[in-house]
């Protein structure tokens, strides 16, 4: 689908007190940024100008890529935090203009790409991420560059049917394998395809049992190795990634073994697993935050006692990751933590063990290397004009990214709150 035809920018030349490279890991003074259709022209100060260039003067504050967000459900939560999982009652437009919302208010903080893993609610088959993602690509609404999932892939009863959150009787809600609940080898395979073939740029699948689930132990598998291995070999072939809820160490392992391109959660990886994972390359998104800051006050007295034996050895475990030298990439899970509020994870990340840089990073080149997208995640040349702003020095303090300030996506701003503004 063709992007609707915008009226022709002029170039336009950022000019900032400093900027991050990124790779090198230094900051730049003056930092000057270049942008012409969309990209990133020049790095540096220019030897001249294009004619009709805006010149935007930002005053004391640093330049850095978009930042990512490698976790999130759009369509759950809202600007004012409540996350109702009520899918009899919201229906698939409710949800859609939920995420609007929710997708405005994350990029005007900066996270200029997002992966929303995983629909788990009944839209008769329709990709609503995959929906909100033209929308977004087209101009109609603001909001993230988006790598949808689809529905996420779960068995029966699984941590990822939405039936089992509030424990529906038989008969409430019924879900078809288009919907994501797809049980054995041959309805995993039908439901990758489906999700792949109405736009779906990554898989999500669940791959064990979770800390707010009715259905067992944390961590426990839910699919077997068979299913799993079918499910990556349906992605792979079409050349989408798989990402795999996963939290019990046995679990994990297997959806390694099985070729699960990234890991979500983690939380009870021993030491043996995570260096499998460094040694197959398998990306972490470890969802840190979540653990202090999710509010498990209203929740099941014993899903509250689970969170309370879980969250702590989780915490633990992402700072084994990051000293073992997993790939670590910044994700949330909002709306298990509120929308828009993603460096609260960069903060904790930098709590388990990361420098600041390496925080950025996971926001930032690590990211972008797990969604195999070269055009975005650095101030470079040739790459999409996605730039943020925040004041004084990430490198010294990572708490400043909770203040961005200026946000452009492909050349457009969308926030602009600086004082040279």
């Amino acid at each position: 689908m063709a992007a609707r035809a915008r009226t022709p920018q002029p170039p336009v030349l950022l000019r900032a007190a400093r900027l991050l490279d990124i790779d090198a890991g230094e900051l730049v003074e003056p930092g000057e940024v270049l942008v012409v259709d969309g990209r990133i022209a020049e790095v540096g100060r220019p030897a001249r100008l294009p004619e009709g260039t805006v010149v935007r003067d930002l005053g004391d504050v640093t330049l850095l890529p978009g930042l990512m967000d490698m976790e999130v459900n759009l369509f759950l939560g809202g600007p004012d935090h409540r996350s109702p999982l009520i899918p009899v009652q919201e229906d698939p437009a409710l949800r859609t203009l939920r995420a609007v919302a929710n997708a405005r208010r994350t990029l005007r903080r900066g996270y200029t790409t997002v992966r929303n893993l995983g629909l788990f609610v009944q839209t008769g088959g329709v990709l609503l991420d995959v929906a909100l993602k033209k929308a977004i690509d087209l101009g109609w609404t603001e909001g993230p560059r988006i790598v949808p999932a689809g529905h996420a892939i779960a068995p029966t009863g699984g941590h990822l049917d939405p039936t089992m959150f509030q424990a529906f009787a038989p008969g409430v809600l019924p879900l078809t394998v288009e919907e994501g609940i797809a049980n054995g080898v041959a309805e995993v395979r039908k439901a990758v395809r489906y999700q792949i073939k109405y736009g779906a740029r990554v898989i999500k699948v669940c791959a064990s049992n979770g800390v707010m689930s009715h259905t067992g132990p944390a961590g426990a598998q839910q699919y077997s190795d068979d299913e799993l291995r079918a499910i990556v070999d349906e992605a792979h072939r079409a050349g989408v990634k798989v990402a795999a809820h996963c939290m019990g160490d046995s679990a994990i392992r297997a959806a390694v073994e099985a070729g699960i391109d990234c890991i979500e959660h983690g939380f009870l990886a021993s030491d043996a697993t995570l260096d499998l994972m460094v040694e197959r390359g398998t990306f972490l998104v470890a969802t840190t935050y979540l653990t202090e800051g999710m509010n498990t006050a209203h929740a099941d007295p014993a899903l509250q006692a689970k969170a309370a034996d879980v969250f702590p050895r989780a915490r633990e475990s992402t700072s084994r990751a990051i000293r073992r030298g997993v790939k670590v990439a910044l994700g949330t899970d909002a709306p298990a933590i509120p929308h828009g509020k993603g460096a609260l994870e960069l903060l904790a990340l930098v709590e388990r063990g990361m420098r600041p840089l390496q925080a950025l990073r996971a926001a930032t080149t690590v990211a972008a290397e797990l969604i195999d997208a070269d055009d975005r995640g650095r101030l470079r040349a040739g790459l999409l004009a996605d730039v943020i702003a925040v004041p004084r020095d990430p490198l010294a303090d990572i708490s400043v990214t909770e203040r961005v300030c200026f946000v452009m996506k492909g050349g457009q701003v969308h926030h602009d709150s600086t004082t040279g503004s």
